[in-house]
């Protein structure tokens, strides 16, 4: 009997993976009919010839590999884990490894690249520490790997991925960047999201801000440190850098201060956060000409760690990546590239080690409650953390402003 039924788990396996190997195929052949009846009538209207099409697309077929797919048939699902460093744990995301690494070769850029940099921050008026910044934690100063065949990711992200028209207009824009000649269309490499190069645009950015810094006519985001270094100073300038203005101050908050303060949207005047006993960590005051500006106070882990007055600039940042601690990695590196500045001098806490799909169903509680989470997605940011703050002083608790497994249990009973 057991000899019988062994038999019949492994022909019922074989059936199954046949099955499936079938539906893929099937699915494959439907992804071939989809560039040809809706990728390419699109490509053509935007003047993509026929060569640059067929160069893009020899040999690509979808990849099975990708996150957030949605073959048809299925339905997607908040992804338990989440795969993007950028919303993990703040205290693995500033690991002493990441941060030591990105400013001992920054360091060594900034000497190697002093001409690139100093040229960009005349057209731009952003410092070449902060582009520095951003090219160390894009692609490690072009030293990580881009392995990514663009037109496969974009392509398998328009057709089967959960924000398929969005990978759809960036498919099409790296078209357009293939027939415009920058780069040959086998040798645009990009990351498992589609992102391109060593300053690790989209396609669409690219069009809009990819740069030539070296005068060769071409903007090489893969190859060229000049035309990197050119390209990320033009984005930050068109997203409202100001010059003369720092990122932000690590502060200390008393507790009498609300966490729930915390936010783009509930700026005020740096002084004013000042009279409310928010000083800087350095001892230091704040610089006159920041005093009378407008600052922004960002908790990213809440009461669990390092806290900040951040100015606009810090939200230039944000634009590139919209991630609160992507923005403070970059502003830190600068700093320490810079300035020799030193660690945080609050510790991140042990916090950030839910899963998305625990994150999320706390803030579906949170919005029936009536608060504005931000959306339903399992991510952390300053609306769903401050909403945590407001739960919890509208019910007698002292406000932490971050989601933790006790939290969870606490609200979802």
């Amino acid at each position: 009997m057991l000899r019988i039924s062994l038999i019949f788990l492994l022909c019922l396996s074989v059936f199954s993976s046949s099955a499936n190997a079938q539906d893929r195929a099937d699915v494959e052949r439907q992804f071939q009919g989809w560039l040809e009846k809706t990728v390419w009538p699109q490509a053509r209207a935007q003047s993509v010839s026929r060569r640059t099409f067929e160069q893009a697309f020899a040999g690509v077929s979808l990849n099975w590999k990708l996150p957030d797919l949605v073959p048809p048939g299925t339905k997607p699902v908040t992804p338990k884990a989440q795969r993007q460093a950028e919303f993990s744990a703040p205290a693995k995301y500033f690991s002493r490894n990441s941060i030591d690494g990105a400013t001992s070769v920054g360091r060594k850029m900034a000497r190697r690249h002093a001409s690139s940099l100093a040229a960009t921050e005349r057209k731009t008026g952003v410092p070449g520490h902060i582009i520095l910044g951003i090219w160390g934690r894009e692609s490690a100063y072009g030293r990580v790997d881009i392995p990514h065949d663009a037109f496969e990711v974009l392509g398998t992200k328009g057709f089967i991925s959960t924000r398929a028209a969005y990978f759809t207009e960036e498919l099409i824009a790296a078209l357009k960047i293939a027939e415009a000649g920058h780069v040959p269309a086998d040798a645009m490499k990009s990351s498992w999201a589609g992102a391109l190069g060593q300053p690790q645009f989209m396609p669409s950015n690219f069009l809009k801000y990819a740069a030539d810094g070296n005068g060769d006519g071409r903007a090489d985001i893969w190859g060229s440190e000049a035309d990197t270094i050119a390209s990320i100073g033009r984005y930050l300038d068109a997203h409202g850098w100001k010059p003369g203005r720092d990122w932000g101050f690590e502060v200390r908050v008393p507790d009498k201060v609300s966490c729930t303060l915390e936010g783009p949207d509930q700026g005020r005047r740096i002084r004013d956060w000042e009279a409310m006993g928010i000083v800087r960590v350095s001892g230091r005051p704040f610089p006159a000409a920041e005093r009378k500006s407008e600052g922004f106070l960002l908790m990213p882990a809440g009461r669990h760690g390092p806290a900040f007055i951040v100015t606009p600039n810090f939200y230039v940042l944000k634009d590139y990546n919209m991630s609160d601690l992507y923005a403070l990695f970059v502003g830190h590196v600068g700093d320490r590239i810079a300035f020799g500045s030193g660690d945080f001098s609050v510790p991140w806490g042990e916090v950030g080690g839910l899963y998305r799909s625990d994150v999320a169903r706390l803030q579906a509680i949170l919005v029936e409650d009536g608060h504005d989470v931000g959306g339903v997605d399992g991510l952390a940011g300053f609306k769903t953390r401050r909403s945590i703050g407001r739960w919890q002083e509208a019910h007698g608790q002292a406000a932490t402003c971050f989601p933790s497994a006790s939290l969870n249990r606490a609200i979802t009973r």
